[in-house]
């Protein structure tokens, strides 16, 4: 396994991070989603004893049981051989009523103490704020969530603050220059280049000296099973590599990563990343210029593959019946881009928890005629509903 520094904390972490929010799961009696317990026991031990010594996790993975989960696995000595970051989201802390805290400072240590009993553990190595962004931020800064976590950092439960971050680049920028972060964590891959964060993220926390982790490098393992006139393209070059490789080597090849985190679903796959990930040439600076090439060919042939022409202009916002239109479309396209639905439709359960699903649309047509691209929005949108519906967690 090859390892990296963890920005200016002083060790290094496996460049392989093991996700834990697409642990291997099964329906119960209740037509519910819950962990096979037993299959991510071993999956997590064999992680441990075959060199990855980072883990990430958060609160609300699995239904609340990802951390124990891993806590469990991790029992009999390995803890002590990993590093573990996990994360609370801004909304939980301001959950007081399910929380049990009488203000969000006071949730905020409760739900870390909660966390630490599911852990097993007495301390954290890198605890997160969860998912800041815009909409959070300035309350973030109002509540004095960072003073909170200094506090339970000062008496040893946790050892790093950190941040993840799903958003554009100009309010990372405002985030992570507003405090000295131990690390922060962003979604980056090939075909989210000049999305997301962009890549000016990854050079900027670099120059700062910040931990940086790469989620999603396989966009929720789109990027895996790539269709055949992608497959075509990487066929082409002379080293053979999975798309899985390709889409790795692409964050490895920056030196601001320390770690790149991949949630495996099966003990194949994190075989098959171990391996990857120990190459002695998985290293900053992996790719060469054709390779680089090869890349911006694939992601281009990718973004032909769209079903619906949504640029995503929000010109049909807002719906009357809070349908988010462009939401819709971006994961209907998703799984038929790159031929899979399964993260799209984990994504559309969240929309439908949120009302924001195609099947509030009531066919009133007001989007349609705001819709530059002059689709037909009702129609796609109870195409896009059929292929996205039934996710069970």
């Amino acid at each position: 396994m090859n390892y990296r520094n963890y920005g200016k904390l002083g060790y290094q972490v496996s460049a392989f991070g093991m996700g834990c929010m697409r642990l291997p799961r099964i329906v119960n009696a209740k037509d519910e989603a819950e962990v096979d317990r037993e299959k991510a026991y071993e999956m997590i031990r064999y992680a441990v004893d075959h060199g990855v010594n980072y883990f990430d996790t958060a609160y609300g993975y699995h239904n609340k049981t990802s951390e124990e989960v891993l806590g469990e696995a991790l029992e009999g000595g390995r803890r002590e051989k990993v590093r573990i970051a996990t994360k609370q989201p801004f909304g939980v802390m301001t959950d007081l009523k399910s929380g049990g805290g009488k203000t969000i400072r006071e949730n905020a240590r409760r739900n870390l103490e909660n966390t630490l009993k599911k852990l097993r553990t007495g301390y954290i190595d890198v605890y997160l704020i969860h998912n800041i962004g815009k909409y959070c931020w300035e309350d973030v800064k109002k509540e004095k969530i960072i003073e909170e976590y200094e506090k339970v950092r000062s008496e040893g439960l946790i050892r790093a603050i950190a941040f993840s971050y799903h958003g554009d680049f100009s309010c990372f920028k405002d985030v992570l220059g507003f405090y000295d972060w131990g690390m922060c964590q962003i979604q980056q891959n090939f075909m989210d280049v000049e999305k997301e964060a962009t890549e000016e993220a990854i050079h900027l926390a670099g120059k700062k000296g910040c931990a940086l982790v790469i989620m999603e490098p396989l966009r929720g393992g789109l990027l895996a099973t790539p269709p055949d006139p992608v497959k075509e393209i990487y066929d082409e070059y002379p080293v053979k590599r999975s798309a899985v490789e390709w889409a790795f080597r692409h964050v490895l090849n920056y030196p601001e990563v320390s770690a790149v985190l991949s949630g495996v679903s099966t003990l194949e796959q994190l075989k098959d990343n171990i391996e990857i990930f120990s190459k002695p040439d998985a290293v900053p600076g992996c790719l060469n210029a054709e390779e680089k090439k090869i890349l911006s060919r694939v992601k281009a042939k990718y973004e032909s593959l769209v079903a619906v022409p949504c640029t995503g202009c929000e010109y049909c916002l807002p719906c009357p019946q809070g349908v988010h239109i462009p939401g819709v479309f971006g994961r209907y396209n998703d799984g038929k881009m790159f031929g899979s639905f399964d993260q799209p439709q984990r994504g559309y359960m969240f929309m439908t928890r949120g009302k924001s699903d195609a099947s509030r649309c009531v066919a009133c047509g007001a989007c349609e005629k705001k819709c530059p691209q002059h689709i037909g929005i009702i129609e796609q949108l109870k195409t896009a509903h059929e292929a996205l519906r039934g996710w069970v967690e």
